[in-house]
């Protein structure tokens, strides 16, 4: 009997994703349509300052400001909404009171936000799963907040960039 392939996993295998730490994440949008950034914004590359979100990408930046009060132990220290995935620096702590607590996973808190997004959408905004980062060293952290800060102006150099997608349309 012939079985289907199996999905290999992103995640390291035996990492305690609850445990305190920092992770750079990065999701799609379904079949990564340009539904975040105004039309013309997504067209010129947002060289110049910061975008204007689309209806939908407001929509996004709500509910990534909403996890920090979802979950009294999730920050996110910084993220970008791009016109057809977004990167998140988030950080899990330790509880303020010292004493053990379950903390979400990221993936929970990952699949908590996607949903809550896609609910209020009133549509299916994400592609299946997500890619992640555990952030090792200062410099890596450092990085990666450049990275997102700078990654609107280099729209146009970005993998994810494609001026044939870009005519798609939510």
């Amino acid at each position: 009997m012939d079985s289907l392939p199996k999905r290999k996993t992103n995640r390291l295998t035996g990492y305690d994703y609850s445990r305190p730490g920092c992770y750079f994440v990065t999701i799609c949008a379904k079949n990564r349509r340009y539904l975040f950034w105004d039309e013309f914004d997504w067209r010129v590359g947002a060289a110049c300052g910061r975008p204007r979100l689309s209806p939908i990408g407001t929509i996004v930046e709500k509910e990534i400001h909403r996890l920090s009060q979802i979950y009294s132990m999730v920050c996110v220290d910084k993220f970008v909404v791009m016109p057809n995935h977004i990167h998140l620096l988030i950080r899990i702590r330790f509880s303020e009171s010292g004493r053990p607590q379950a903390a979400p996973t990221l993936s929970q808190i990952i699949n908590q936000f996607k949903g809550s997004a896609t609910k209020r959408a009133g549509y299916i905004l994400w592609q299946k799963g997500y890619h992640d980062h555990i952030i090792r060293s200062e410099a890596d952290y450092l990085r990666i907040w450049d990275y997102i800060d700078t990654n609107p102006a280099k729209w146009r150099e970005d993998c994810y960039y494609c001026q044939a997608e870009g005519a798609v349309s939510p």
